[in-house]
């Protein structure tokens, strides 16, 4: 049924409240664990892929679909900044080491959207709903259109001539960064990864940009809090076990209980209030080589550690079973930068099902797992064979049909 020009004016300003509440919300969310004392970094990264994920895209879609079916009846140029402004706000955010700083910037960033949502709402929808010569059910079928499109770009002013992607793009690897050094690293890697995936075939120039951005982002994933994957992803969040408030005899038989219960690639977080090494000396004498342990935060006060069960241990058994069959090992380490994940993934669309191949690498290739969880989600393994130091050797197959 088509869209009246009342309804679609009715369904641009529901969609502004939803946005005002859902960024004041979280706003609020930072000032409440900043006062009870509690840690903030989580809240901090809710709001700031917030930013990136809903209310900047929206922003760019408006500045391709209702700022220019509007200038005739404002200067826009205030509203284009407001758009500028809450990208660096965000970024800002992403940089402040003082809880109550981070909650009043947090503030401010609502409050500005919410001024500058409540502009839009009385001066340019209005305008538009009475300007006979406008179609508003069109331009908000367009602003769907681009928002889908969008991936989690923030806008820039004047954005509508010119080459839009290679514009945006570098506001979109700024957020990331910003996200990252916010304590959301893997879900800053997992955006920038998805930018990857729609502009490989189109832009690969920008997706080269991309891929090399993406070797930075995932250098600050094991010194940070690595948060959820985006709703709907095929990937396991890996729950906190916090034993701060166990008494000690008890601590050590929870977490071995926990660790049996896991399934192979899967983990844990553990919280603690000292470091946990002594249990780590425990997992080697009774776990040698069947898990992980990684230092995600040090102290002084609190102590992160991802407790997890190996992929690769369950594999072994299935990995030897089909050696005969495997191809080559794929050495990339004297092809050249910028040829190498071309390379790989022509390597893995010629594998059949149930097959794979190993690769060598001179570094950890997680940068191009993200980009195999974008574009092959579900279709593949990676299991590591050997991390390092010097040379890394990864098992990467074609899933069995």
């Amino acid at each position: 049924m088509a869209v009246t020009e009342a309804e679609a004016y009715a369904a641009m300003l529901a969609h502004h409240k939803a946005l005002d509440e859902g960024l004041r919300e979280r706003a609020d969310a930072v000032l409440a664990v900043v006062t009870s004392a509690r840690p903030y970094a989580m809240a901090v990264v809710d709001v700031i892929t917030y930013l990136a994920e809903e209310v900047l895209p929206h922003a760019a879609a408006e500045e391709k679909t209702i700022y220019p079916a509007a200038a005739k009846h404002a200067d826009l140029s205030e509203m284009t900044a407001e758009h500028v402004f809450l990208s660096a706000a965000s970024s800002r955010l992403a940089t402040l080491t003082d809880g109550p700083a981070a909650a009043e910037q947090a503030r401010q960033l609502a409050d500005r959207f919410s001024a500058h949502a409540a502009k839009e709402n009385d001066v340019l929808l209005p305008a538009l709903l009475a300007d006979e010569s406008v179609d508003l059910a069109s331009l908000l079928g367009e602003m769907h259109h681009h928002t889908e499109h969008a991936g989690t770009p923030a806008p820039a002013a004047g954005s509508q001539d010119g080459d839009l992607p290679a514009e945006l793009l570098p506001l979109l690897l700024q957020g990331a960064a910003a996200l990252a050094r916010a304590g959301g690293a893997d879900r800053a890697c997992r955006i920038a990864a998805s930018a990857w995936a729609a502009l490989r075939e189109p832009r690969p120039d920008l997706a080269a940009k991309v891929t090399a951005a993406l070797h930075g982002l995932t250098r600050k994933v094991d010194g940070s809090v690595v948060d959820g994957p985006p709703d709907g992803a095929s990937v396991n969040v890996d729950p906190n076990l916090d034993v701060r408030d166990m008494p000690p005899a008890e601590r050590h038989v929870t977490i071995f209980e926990a660790y049996d219960a896991l399934l192979p690639g899967t983990g844990f977080v553990l919280v603690n209030d000292h470091d946990p090494k002594p249990l780590g000396y425990q997992f080697e004498a009774e776990h040698a080589g069947a898990f992980t342990w990684d230092y995600l935060e040090n102290g002084p006060e609190v102590w992160r550690v991802r407790i997890g069960r190996p992929a690769a241990a369950a594999r072994t058994a299935e990995i030897d079973a089909d050696a005969a069959d495997e191809a080559p090992d794929l050495d990339v380490r004297q092809v050249s930068h910028g040829q190498r994940h071309g390379l790989i993934f022509t390597a893995y669309r010629s594998l059949r099902p149930g097959r794979g191949f190993v690769l060598v690498n001179d570094h950890d290739p997680r940068p191009l797992k993200y980009q195999f969880d974008a574009s092959y989600a579900g279709e593949f393994t990676w299991d590591y064979l050997e991390a390092g130091p010097k040379v890394w050797r990864v098992r990467i197959g074609r899933t069995a049909v």
